[in-house]
Parts: C-alpha cells; sequence; structure tokens
C-alpha cells in the first residue's frame, strides 16, 4: 500500500500554528465521517501530539465538534496503570478528553490488569467486536480495519507508534495489534497497532514538531540516500496521509 495514497506535506513556522491547523483539520474530517457513518474513530498516540491537540478543547471546535460521535482509540500504549505518569491514557485524559463530552464507553483504553500479550490480545477482540458491529469500517483493499483518522508522532530515531528501527514487529502482517517486550524507549513492555493497520486508515496525520527530528523528517521525505529504511517511511493510508511540521523539524528539507 506504501506509495499509494495522496500525500500532502504542510509546513508552520510555529509549533502554535501547527496546532491550530491541526484542530480545523480533525474538526474537518469529523464532521464529514459523522455525516457519512454517524461516527468518528480517530486513534490517538502519546508524546508532544496530545499537548498539540489542545485547540480541539478549545473555542470554537469545543463547540462545533459532535463529541458524542467520536470513537477514541490508542495507536500504541505502554503497559502500566491508567494512572500512572507512563501512561498514553492518562496523558489524553488529563490534555484533552476530560475537557471534551465523549462518552466515556467510547474511549478504549487497554486492560491494565492484563500482561502486555494479553492487553494486546484483548485490545485486538475489542477492535474485532466493534468492525462486527460497524463501528469500525473496514477496508475493502485490505480486509483490515479502517480508522477514520490516525493522530500519529514521530520519535527522533523515525519510530511510529511503538514500532521502532530494526524491530521484528515492523514485519508483522496479520496480526491487528501486538505487544513488545523489549522497547528501546523506557517503559519496555508495549502494545502497538501493526501497519497493515495503521496503513489501513482512511487519513494519517504525521505531526512532527522540533528540530530534534529535522533528519527522521529528512530521510522521510528528502531525497536522503541512507541505506537504512526509517519506520516512518512505511507509513501510508488508503486515502490521504498528510505531513505536518512546524519549522524546526522541516528544517533539513
Amino acid at each position: 500500500m506504501a506509495g499509494q495514497c495522496q500525500k500532502k506535506v504542510e509546513k508552520f513556522q510555529t509549533e502554535e500554528e501547527v496546532a491550530v491547523r491541526l484542530a480545523k483539520y480533525t474538526a474537518d474530517l469529523s464532521a464529514k465521517f459523522v455525516k457519512e457513518r454517524g461516527a468518528f474513530t480517530v486513534v490517538l498516540s502519546g508524546g508532544s501530539l496530545i499537548y498539540t491537540l489542545r485547540k480541539l478543547a478549545e473555542e470554537p471546535y469545543k463547540f462545533m465538534v459532535e463529541w458524542e460521535k467520536w470513537h477514541v482509540f490508542w495507536v500504541d500504549e505502554r503497559v502500566v496503570k491508567r494512572d500512572h505518569a507512563d501512561s498514553n491514557y492518562k496523558l489524553a485524559l488529563e490534555g484533552l478528553l476530560c475537557k471534551v463530552p465523549i462518552p466515556p464507553g467510547q474511549v478504549y483504553a487497554i486492560n491494565d490488569t492484563l500482561s502486555a500479550e494479553g492487553a494486546a490480545e484483548d485490545y485486538e477482540t475489542c477492535l474485532k467486536h466493534l468492525v462486527e458491529r460497524n463501528v469500525i469500517a473496514t477496508s475493502k483493499a485490505t480486509g483490515f480495519p479502517k480508522f477514520d483518522l490516525m493522530l500519529l508522532g514521530m520519535g527522533p530515531d523515525g519510530h511510529l507508534a511503538s514500532l521502532f528501527p530494526g524491530h521484528s514487529l515492523c514485519n508483522e502482517k496479520t496480526k491487528w495489534v501486538t505487544h513488545i517486550t523489549d522497547s528501546p524507549k523506557p517503559p519496555p513492555e508495549r502494545i502497538t497497532f501493526t501497519f497493515p493497520v495503521i496503513n489501513s486508515a482512511a487519513y494519517n496525520a504525521m505531526v512532527v514538531t522540533g528540530d530534534d527530528k529535522a533528519d527522521a523528517v529528512q530521510r522521510a521525505l528528502g531525497n536522503s540516500q541512507h541505506p537504512d529504511t526509517l519506520p516512518v517511511q512505511s507509513l501510508a493510508a488508503e486515502d490521504e496521509l498528510t505531513w505536518f511540521l512546524d519549522q524546526g523539524a522541516a528544517s533539513k528539507l
């Protein structure tokens, strides 16, 4: 699938400008899918992305979006308790979700009482039930779940979700959700969506800010002849992949 979707790159001077644009982009897609499907399935990652998404909880977007139609998922999660400082759920809850009226039953956190393997299997089972109910669409091209929008971030090493450079999970072709117990970034135990699921999303937004990520952005989007492929270079989407970059992240393009 990589390379078959429409790819856009949008550059901004500041992270604040990225946040404003990302809020409008997300609100517009929410309106589109609520009208078409009666629901909006959105997948979050952790880190600085939640900070960038804060504009969604402010005017005018807070009152424009039909939050009760949202279903929220995580592209990856650290296998820790939900109230732990490392939890992506906790980060999103405090940074965005507690400020908007999404029904709690439509926010799908991992089962934090299970092992990494058990949590991944449980999360995949949850997704399959929602596909059966047609809450999550199915890709006609791949047969994998087709989320409406994934809001993704990238590390300085070019990883996305919990798919790290050189790790065998980048080559997983059948599972929807899998686990990792040797993450090079702490904590070591995580669950993660696989590339077949990530790349089956209708829209993928890769949000990158900061000059510490400029080298990875250049390798992904520039004319780099580097022999090693970064995980982010495998990112695609069914309909459209858009990169949102601030001046620092785009400084080597």
